[in-house]
């Protein structure tokens, strides 16, 4: 951003401050179109700070007429504090990415009502009745739209920003768009990448009982090497622009909608990653649901939904995937003029399978990284946290982990997505040790 038009912004809207419920509310009364979509006198208005995530302030704001949800970035780690700076940018890239996505796989992104680059800032339509869907997944819900929808973004948010779909010069601004979101790239690299496979202070996990299975990672060079390269694709495989935190804690859902929301770690990186992220979550709530259950079976239509879940995110992506592919390619990689007549059709076919099993490959590597750092790592999820009984807690994440480990190291063994669910249905009869 130029600093004439830095100046123009701030002169505008202001310097950066924090807004607070009072700060907030004469701010979206400013705003004509968002005080219309509220409706009622502003001293009406219910605000409430509804965050629960790491890093943002996220506020629910309701009138009279509707509601809004507010989020604006905060100046460090929300779930570390102060001692963690973060730079406000960020929240520009969630902009930008949103209302990228939005053009791409319209509706299954919150409309993007207000953005206010100084303040970091970012007013969008409030989502109602959805609600988290980690959330749903713990209390065993099932959603019947999930798998057609996230195989719709993903598919489309994917293919259609990559060289597949667009001249190398828009692939290349694109990337550079994007290219100063690398703090939040660094998050990742750390926290996913590095910090779980060492001794670092604010890594945690379900003790005493995950401790041996901790220290083993830490001297797992097999998984070291295996966690080294997938984070050198990470760092220098630019293949479209990327969520970069999909997981379901990002993904709002009803039973006949879906919407992703917070892509503030959006850069151009691997496909893998975002498709990984689904998958991993998804094989989370699979193995820790055995922790949630009251009584014998009760949760076994839903398990059996999460594996169904787990194949057709990966079948039903690559369906869509290569039928973008066959009408939409319209970008410099495999120009069209190379593959003429049946011959070439046919050989152009065979090398998009190739093309797809390379990607499935890293997916499963993705995916197992998305498990170890959610276990061993910083930032855990409800999945396992919101398991009461400390120990059942730690034999389910101890299956997460095995079957983690394997999809890493041995990812060529995993073929199909079959292959993984096979894989989770061994762990979930697993018994560690300290069983």
């Amino acid at each position: 951003m130029s600093s004439q038009r830095r100046s123009l912004v701030d002169s505008r809207h202001g310097e950066y401050r924090v807004l607070h419920e009072a700060d907030l509310r004469d701010y979206l009364a400013a705003l004509p179109e968002v005080a219309a979509r509220l409706g009622g006198a502003p001293a009406s208005w219910s605000i409430s700070e509804v965050g629960d995530g790491n890093l943002n302030l996220v506020f629910i704001v309701k009138g009279a007429a509707g509601g809004v949800a507010v989020k604006q970035a905060l100046p460090y780690v929300r779930l570390v504090g102060e001692s963690w700076p973060l730079p406000l940018s960020r929240s520009h890239y969630e902009y930008l990415a949103l209302t990228h996505q939005a053009r791409l796989a319209p509706g299954l992104v919150p409309d993007v009502l207000h953005h206010n680059e100084a303040l970091a800032l970012v007013v969008m339509e409030l989502l109602e009745p959805h609600i988290i869907m980690r959330k749903g997944l713990v209390a065993g819900t099932t959603y019947p739209r999930f798998v057609d929808d996230i195989t719709t973004f993903l598919a489309r948010t994917l293919f259609l920003s990559s060289d597949l779909a667009v001249t190398a010069a828009e692939k290349k601004e694109g990337i550079a768009a994007f290219a100063g979101n690398h703090a939040l790239c660094k998050i990742t690299e750390d926290l996913i990448f590095t910090d779980p496979y060492r001794i670092v202070e604010q890594n945690r996990w379900t003790q005493p009982w995950l401790d041996a299975i901790a220290a083993a990672f830490r001297e797992d060079l097999d998984l070291h090497v295996a966690i080294s390269r997938l984070k050198l694709k990470f760092l220098n495989a630019p293949e479209a622009l990327i969520h970069g935190d999909l997981h379901t804690g990002s993904i709002m859902v009803t039973e006949s909608q879906t919407k992703v929301i917070d892509p503030e770690f959006a850069f151009y990186g691997p496909m893998g990653f975002d498709i990984g992220a689904v998958i991993a979550n998804l094989l989370m709530a699979y193995l820790a649901s055995s922790g949630h259950k009251r009584s014998p079976g009760d949760r076994r239509a839903f398990e059996a939904w999460v594996l169904e879940t787990v194949e057709g995110a990966w079948t039903d992506f690559v369906r869509k995937f290569l039928e973008l592919w066959r009408t939409e390619a319209k970008g410099d990689a495999y120009p069209v003029t190379l593959f003429g007549g049946e011959a070439g059709a046919a050989r152009l076919e065979a090398e998009r399978q190739v093309y797809m099993a390379r990607l499935f490959q890293d997916t499963v590597g993705f995916s197992a990284a998305k498990i170890i750092r959610r276990i061993l790592g910083l930032a855990h999820n409800i999945d396992f946290e919101l398991i009461e009984d400390p120990k059942r807690r730690a034999i389910c994440e101890a299956r997460s982990l095995r079957l983690a480990r394997a999809m890493m190291v041995d990812a060529a063994s995993f073929r199909t997505i079959g292959a993984v669910t096979k894989a989770a249905r061994d762990a979930r009869d697993w018994q560690p040790d300290f069983a």
